[in-house]
């Protein structure tokens, strides 16, 4: 799984626009927020990523929560999704249209949500 690390609240700005591009093709846009402390977390991340084909062209965006929680919190805000962790979000044309935290995060949900 080819990740880009988020790591700075402007580029939350770029999945925005990425996500409007994206949306043109019937595609959207990934983000995966996750706690380097977390047993769970590092489960579902292990799930994700073993479970994941790159052939969708879904580009996946990586935040750790520890070091960059300011980000995670303005996700919440601007998807008016909960703060929970770990959680994955699609990104369609800006808005959220799915999204699942801990044990239920699995890449085939993920993928037909994503169609």
């Amino acid at each position: 799984m080819l990740w880009h690390k988020l790591t700075d609240l402007s580029q939350l700005q770029d999945i925005q626009s990425l996500s409007k591009e994206q949306s043109a093709n019937g595609l959207t846009v990934l983000i995966f927020k996750h706690s380097t402390r977390c047993s769970i977390s590092s489960m579902a991340l292990n799930r994700l990523e073993t479970r994941w084909t790159d052939s969708e062209k879904i580009p996946a965006y990586y935040l750790d929560l520890l070091q960059h929680r300011d980000i995670s919190n303005e996700i919440a805000a601007m998807y008016s999704v909960e703060h929970a962790s770990p959680q994955v979000l699609l990104i369609k044309n800006g808005v959220c249209v799915y999204h699942a935290s801990h044990t239920n995060i699995a890449a085939s949900d993920i993928l037909e949500a994503a169609k």
